[in-house]
């Protein structure tokens, strides 16, 4: 796979808006929109053609009435007790998807880091600092972008998680 960022036109539109958001927080790519979906970690890794761990998946969860953003790597799983410790409450559950509409803006399996309605707290998956490049979805099942570990924490003020 060619590593070039694709031009504008030939974006969804949604994965537009988040390549502008990118860009104009000064995130370079690339940004690549596939035919097939990358909608699941194993997805992506395959149309990448890198380890599933470099896989950085945006999940949102809810504790009480508030969304959390978990940045994972796709080697890993969320364990909701852990989560609810580290975020301050009694437990937490995987949002639905009108709830991750609501919270992001961006449909399961699209949700990137950034273009969202509103700021939400998020955590990181500190497994992803291993990895020189990792990639995330870019508001659509069939887009995603490259970044680092460094990059992705910076962009949404996330607290590092251990999910090992």
């Amino acid at each position: 796979m060619a590593d070039q960022p694709l031009a504008s036109n030939e974006l969804h539109p949604s994965a537009q808006r988040v390549a502008n958001a990118l860009r104009e927080r000064g995130v370079r790519g690339p940004v690549h929109q596939f035919a097939v979906s990358t909608k699941t970690s194993a997805d992506a890794a395959a149309a990448l053609d890198c380890e599933i761990g470099a896989i950085a998946s945006c999940l949102v969860f809810m504790l009480g009435d508030e969304p959390l953003v978990v940045v994972k790597s796709g080697a890993n799983r969320v364990d909701t007790t852990v989560l609810a410790r580290v975020a301050g409450g009694e437990r937490t559950r995987q949002a639905t998807p009108d709830e991750v509409r609501a919270a992001t803006g961006q449909p399961i399996g699209g949700v990137s880091p950034v273009g969202w309605p509103q700021e939400l707290r998020v955590f990181i998956d500190d497994t992803l600092a291993t990895y020189a490049r990792v990639w995330s979805a870019c508001g659509t099942p069939n887009a995603v972008f490259a970044t680092t570990y460094d990059e992705l924490r910076h962009l949404t003020n996330a607290t590092p998680l251990s999910l090992r």
